[in-house]
């Protein structure tokens, strides 16, 4: 199915005839396939609905460079039309930059969330990764700039490719150029503020060995959030949800199914 808004489109997928709706968002450079085995074994007891973020999956690129509001912005307006408001939510990694803000917009937007590996706040850069980028940067301002375009013209975009390609993250390489602006424009919108306003029932799973999203993100978000807890699993890194499935799927079972108990003593 194809949700299109002010030129952008979003391919998405519903599953799931009855049960609480689950809203899927997915990490950067994924699509709703990265939560395949996860649909396939909650879709019996929620009605799911599963996104392929633009520029991912099948879903077409932004009509222009886009931060996190408009990705969110996006898929609040998909949840509205097919009828996904108060839902729970699990995202992984970018996803979680856009469940990030918009619980923090809306606190009525979502019920529980299950974050993994949930990226939004600034990283803290180490020695090593730091000099790495200032060579970078001292290089790419030495091969691409007006005196080098006036002599070289277009074999300075070959030079700067082959600095992307030396020093850009493996994310960031096969992006095309539109997609590295966005890429860029998402890594520097800083989602900190969002982390004290969200009041809603948050899970966060954590891989311990998570290097893109390291732990101590889960954990100023478990101390800062109202209504938090945070699972580590040893052994596992950024994809920790795939990595240690059996787990995380009955940790998700029984964080959700918590939910769903609480609606039936209400209506009783």
């Amino acid at each position: 199915m194809e949700f299109q808004l002010d030129g952008a489109k979003m391919v998405y997928e519903r599953q799931g005839e009855s049960g609480r709706p689950l809203v899927l968002l997915h990490g950067w450079g994924g699509s709703h396939e990265s939560f395949a085995p996860l649909i396939r074994d909650l879709s019996a007891d929620h009605r799911i609905l599963a996104v392929d973020f633009p520029g991912h999956g099948r879903s077409p690129e932004p009509p222009q460079p886009w931060e996190v509001t408009q990705f969110a912005h996006l898929t609040r307006a998909l949840m509205e039309q097919e009828g996904f408001l108060h839902a729970d939510v699990v995202a992984h990694s970018f996803g979680g930059r856009v469940a990030l803000l918009l619980a923090a917009e809306d606190p009525n937007l979502f019920d529980r969330m299950l974050l993994t590996g949930c990226a939004g706040l600034p990283n803290r850069t180490d020695a090593k990764l730091s000099a790495r980028t200032r060579r970078y940067k001292r290089l790419r301002r030495l091969a691409d700039n007006g005196v080098t375009r006036a002599l070289f013209g277009g074999k300075v975009d070959i030079w700067r490719e082959k600095l992307i390609q030396r020093y850009g993250s493996a994310d960031y390489k096969v992006l095309t150029p539109s997609m590295r602006q966005t890429f860029n424009r998402v890594l520097a919108q800083d989602l900190t503020w969002c982390v004290d306003k969200i009041k809603n029932p948050v899970l966060l799973v954590w891989g311990k060995d998570d290097t893109a999203t390291p732990i101590w993100m889960g954990e100023y978000m478990q101390e800062h959030m109202a209504d938090a807890a945070l699972i580590p699993f040893e052994g596992c890194g950024h994809f920790a949800y795939l990595e240690a499935y059996s787990r995380f799927l009955a940790i998700a079972r029984e964080f959700l199914k918590n939910r769903r108990e609480a609606d039936a003593h209400q209506v009783d």
